[in-house]
């Protein structure tokens, strides 16, 4: 397992630091252009965001927490083909072409290849302050009500039926049977939204994602009462 310190970049200036950072924006929102409406541009910005604010109680790298944000669903493998190597390769390529510190692309990079679910199954082989960071904030986006407007977003986009009550959620599914999946939406809350409360790695996002967790089992609540005509 490898283990990056907190260590501050400070060989770039806060302007050289923004140039990277809009540089980075550019490339997102034209890579993006036209993405699923869970995977687009706004939902790295709101990751983005969030990496940020959380940022502001952990000791870690603004510059690493900041790109990792930008470039962690750069090639998401639900939409391609299930390479798992196409993100971090894409974002290195980019980050090289910028400028950017070796050391800062490998940190990045590691970022990437460990941030997902994956079904939850995983092991982390790497380990990072601002990789909590960043893996709390995407999973925060994946929670409450945008968690639930991205969900049926993406069963929409797959053609997925909302619920079925005859197929049962599988909680027990590895990597490969996750990403292949396609059970019907309802059922992804509780082969991942629901387990995330509990994998936060802040205290800022334990916090965040605890208020977000209630508010899908009251949508859940409210669900299963329409759903059986009781209201």
């Amino acid at each position: 397992m490898t283990d990056f310190p907190f260590r501050p970049q400070e060989i770039h200036s806060q302007a050289e630091q923004d140039s990277t950072i809009q540089l980075t924006i550019d490339y997102i929102r034209k890579t993006l252009e036209g993405a699923e409406g869970g995977h687009d541009w706004w939902h790295i910005f709101r990751v983005w965001k969030m990496a940020q604010r959380i940022a502001e109680t952990e000791a870690a790298d603004p510059l690493v927490v900041q790109l990792g944000a930008l470039l962690h669903d750069i090639a998401d493998v639900k939409f391609n083909d299930g390479d798992e190597k196409a993100g971090p390769r894409m974002a290195g390529e980019f980050l090289v072409s910028i400028g950017v510190a070796d050391e800062t692309i490998e940190h990045v990079q590691r970022i990437i290849e460990n941030i997902s679910f994956k079904g939850g199954k995983e092991v982390r082989q790497f380990r990072s302050a601002e990789l909590d960071i960043v893996q709390d904030a995407d999973r925060l986006d994946a929670l409450g009500a945008i968690g639930i407007a991205r969900t049926f977003n993406y069963g929409g986009y797959r053609n997925r039926e909302i619920y079925n009550p005859g197929i049962k959620p599988d909680l027990h599914m590895n990597k490969e049977a996750y990403y292949s999946s396609k059970a019907p939406t309802l059922n992804h809350f509780y082969e991942k939204l629901l387990l995330l409360k509990d994998r936060m790695n802040t205290s800022t996002g334990r916090k965040m994602a605890q208020h977000r967790h209630d508010f899908m089992l009251k949508y859940l609540d409210e669900f299963y009462s329409e759903w059986e005509g009781i209201i």
